[in-house]
């Protein structure tokens, strides 16, 4: 079997991130493991836990090319894309969190989507896909 496992985010500061993951979109810290150059080894995880997703590795930005990326890695289109089996569940969650949801609700053919950013600017979406 082959997936991707990580994809990596790059991140202004590895608390805030951290926070923001697991308090607001209510992500689990998998790992956060100092490295020897000075920067930190940060995994988070959406779901179960059982490791069938992909995890974010939260990368704090070194140098000014990186610095410049955060917060708009995919050129302002959506880039994430938060799954969810209980939408409205989610949704209220994230916004009494203090998520910032760029659009209200709507439903596609494809499920129940809503836009919303990171602390950073990203975009995701939060999607209940339609029932196959």
């Amino acid at each position: 079997m082959r997936r991707i496992a990580l994809v990596t985010l790059v991140v202004g500061d590895y608390d805030e991130a951290i926070r923001f993951y697991t308090g607001a979109l209510g992500f689990r810290l998998v790992e956060d493991a100092p490295r020897p150059d000075g920067s930190r080894w940060v995994v988070v995880r959406a779901g179960s836990g059982d490791g069938s997703g992909t995890d974010l590795l939260l990368a704090r930005a070194r140098g000014e090319a990186q610095r410049d990326r955060v917060g708009d890695q995919t050129g302002g289109r959506v880039g994430f894309f938060l799954h969810t089996d209980d939408f409205a569940r989610d949704h209220a969650r994230m916004l009494a969190a203090g998520v910032s949801f760029l659009e209200e609700p709507r439903h596609e053919p494809y499920g129940t989507v809503a836009v919303f950013q990171d602390l950073y600017g990203n975009r995701w979406d939060l999607l209940q896909p339609a029932a196959a």
